[in-house]
């Protein structure tokens, strides 16, 4: 499994070389997810499961409706019942689908919404993403958590290294060192949160899964169980 991740992080690193020059040079060089805070005016979620409980932080700046997707959804009690219906170890989790096969869900406005990418935001272990289809307009209400390399291979490091530049400044590289990640998802998927309390309980998940094949799927009788998500001013947890 191991190799089979490494030789397909090889390969969306590459991709997202070529991505990553695309990007706004504009924006602003920073790196919330590496902060101790997020945003004063912002929410949390509390993930209730059946292993235990993990609270995720979100960051509307700079990825809005991905943001008001899932909090909405979270609200209206969309996720409540819902399970992680995809879990690869050193991978992602994946949920947030009501038939919980991959390929159910919609988002609060009945269709996609388009990729809400930045360089700010990056798949730091714990981070939290929209999960889609090969197609760009294809987000729902499926969400996907980074688990990540136990180690990050030396090879993905230097490669990040030799690149540098706007892709792969030096900060992010200490990130993915310090926290380790999937850095081969960079600039192909919505990054739009992240795991800051409770990323224990999502290795248990992960760790505890009865997968069927490579590609991490889970019987619907093995899929573990979000009870319900609770949505709270972000102040209710950090101290502003």
């Amino acid at each position: 499994m191991k190799k089979i991740l490494s030789l397909l992080l090889a390969g969306m690193t590459a991709l997202s070389i070529l991505t990553g020059c695309q990007q706004d040079t504009e924006e602003a060089v920073r790196y919330p997810q590496l902060e101790e805070k997020p945003a004063e005016d912002t929410e949390v979620a509390i993930i209730e499961t059946e292993a235990g409980t993990f609270k995720m932080c979100f960051y509307p700046e700079y990825a809005p409706k991905a943001v008001e997707n899932f909090l909405t959804h979270a609200k209206n009690g969309y996720y409540d019942g819902l399970t992680f219906h995809r879990i690869i170890q050193g991978f992602m989790i994946q949920g947030g689908d009501p038939e919980g096969t991959g390929m159910g869900g919609e988002s609060i406005w009945g269709e996609g919404f388009g990729e809400e990418i930045s360089n700010n935001l990056r798949h730091f272990r714990g981070a939290v993403c929209m999960a889609k289809s090969s197609l760009p307009d294809s987000q729902g209400s499926q969400f996907y958590i980074v688990d990540g390399f136990d180690t990050m291979p030396e090879e993905l490091i230097a490669q990040m290294e030799q690149i540098g530049g706007e892709s792969w400044p030096e900060e992010v590289i200490e990130g993915y060192k310090e926290l380790s990640g999937y850095p081969g998802l960079d600039f192909g998927y919505t990054v739009f949160g992240q795991v800051f309390e409770g990323m224990d309980v999502v290795d248990v998940l992960i760790d505890n899964a009865i997968v069927e094949d490579d590609n991490g799927t889970v019987l619907a009788e093995n899929q573990p169980k979000i009870i319900k998500i609770t949505v709270e001013p972000a102040s209710n947890h950090f101290d502003y």
